[in-house]
């Protein structure tokens, strides 16, 4: 088996792969804390809708590359729905679940409409729960996932504090004098790029459970911020790993594995958590 995993190895298209779906772990996992502790957690399946409709419209419209229409498209949405859903007729949940209802129906039509290839079911089904696409990536692909990566990235170690502070008592930060809607942006624009980035990956039905499921793992077993924070990237990158290999030797799809392997990490934390706590 061993040699098998180094023969996959030396294949560039494997190591891009396993590269992207790492970076995609790492950063779903560093926003999902702060979505999870501020109930934001719907937020990351409505915007990864949107995007899906958005991609349906690009598909349509033949652009060289998706990611030029859906990326400002999902961070407009992720905007509005954290800036204007309180203020807004329609609130909170409703506004979100009709977002993502819609999103879906037009994108399934246009799909279905416009769409030049024979195959469209699959197409969507590629789309919703992720393909093995992300073993086709181009250096371009690679490159712009890096990119965002790195911005991500960058953007939660600069903001750490503040998050910290927005997550837990918002109040308190506007109280202080801090501005706390410029923080709610920032957490959905980065929220929009994780989403975009995860697409590639697990498909926008699942790009969900890569947010919330190391979070949540790590809630089990960990009692402050930071180490949540800490354990929940660790063990979202391993699962990333495990299950693009899992995927790769038994030829399953890679989106469903990468979430059932979260899925069996968050069971075996649940367990442990137990025992700790008894």
């Amino acid at each position: 088996m061993l040699d098998r995993l180094m023969l996959y190895l030396s294949y560039s298209f494997v190591r891009y792969a396993l590269i992207v779906g790492v970076l995609i772990a790492l950063c779903s996992s560093l926003l999902g804390v702060t979505l999870v502790l501020k109930r934001y957690s719907f937020i990351g399946d409505g915007l990864s809708h949107v995007a899906f409709g958005a991609m349906s419209v690009a598909t349509v419209m033949k652009l060289s590359s998706n990611t030029i229409l859906v990326l400002p498209v999902t961070v407009l949405t992720a905007i509005i729905l954290l800036r204007a859903g309180q203020k807004a007729t329609l609130k909170g949940d409703a506004a979100i679940a009709m977002l993502s209802v819609s999103s879906l129906a037009v994108g399934y039509m246009l799909m279905n409409i416009f769409s030049g290839s024979s195959n469209v079911s699959g197409d969507v089904c590629s789309t919703l729960f992720g393909a093995m696409s992300i073993l086709t990536l181009s250096v371009e692909q690679v490159w712009i996932s890096l990119i965002l990566s790195v911005a991500v990235v960058t953007i939660f170690i600069l903001m750490y504090n503040r998050l910290f502070a927005v997550t837990f008592d918002e109040n308190f930060v506007r109280a202080s004098g801090m501005e706390a809607d410029r923080y709610n942006t920032i957490i959905a624009v980065v929220i929009a790029f994780i989403i975009v980035l995860g697409m590639n990956l697990v498909g926008s039905l699942l790009i969900s459970a890569l947010v919330i499921l190391p979070t949540l793992s790590a809630m089990r077993v960990m009692k402050n911020f930071r180490s949540v924070v800490y354990f929940s990237a660790i063990s979202s990158v391993i699962a990333a790993l495990f299950g693009m290999l899992i995927s790769i030797f038994t030829n399953t799809p890679v989106g469903s594995t990468i979430v059932i392997v979260d899925m069996a990490v968050f069971i075996v934390c649940s367990i442990i958590g137990r025992v700790l706590n008894r």
